[in-house]
């Protein structure tokens, strides 16, 4: 079996991870792409419905994995890896209507379906341990920082009961 070629490798120096190397991210990026060119299947009259509302919700999951990542402190960064589960969420909503309305294959339909499916699996394998990870909560406390307008904004921060 041949392994499958990447969307994107990373030009940056071997052997140093970014968030560009993070399997969840891969597969956002393959979602991504799939669902770019199955929107330019779509009927002209869904051009500022359907068309745009996917795209942008495949496009909103590659946006927030990597903002997250960039976060200085873990706990800021699950919001945004929150808002990228929502994300996909939403591209699956839009899919399933993309079938209810027949625009899409049942085939078509369930290859990605599973792979939106694979892709909540990993992320979700990927926001757990951040979730539980309380490194650095000695040095920043129950504390999140909330960038405002006017600064920062420090407010207690309680993880939810699992």
């Amino acid at each position: 079996m041949s392994e499958k070629k990447l969307l994107y490798e990373s030009p940056g120096e071997k052997g140093k991870c970014g968030f560009e190397d993070v399997e969840c991210y891969r597969l956002a990026l393959e979602v991504m792409e799939k669902i770019d060119s199955f929107s330019k299947i779509l009927p002209v009259d869904e051009k500022y419905d359907l068309y745009t509302q996917i795209r942008r919700s495949s496009k909103g999951l590659t946006g927030n994995i990597p903002e997250g990542y960039g976060r200085y402190h873990y706990l800021d960064s699950l919001p945004y890896y929150s808002i990228a589960r929502s994300e996909l969420n939403e591209t699956l909503a839009n899919l399933i209507n993309a079938r209810v309305l027949e625009y899409i294959t049942q085939p078509d339909f369930e290859s990605l379906y599973q792979l939106i499916r694979h892709n909540e699996k990993t992320l979700n394998g990927f926001i757990s341990p951040v979730r539980r990870q309380w490194v650095g909560a000695q040095e920043y406390g129950d504390k999140r920082i909330h960038e405002t307008s006017a600064g920062s904004d420090v407010t207690l921060f309680k993880e939810e009961s699992e």
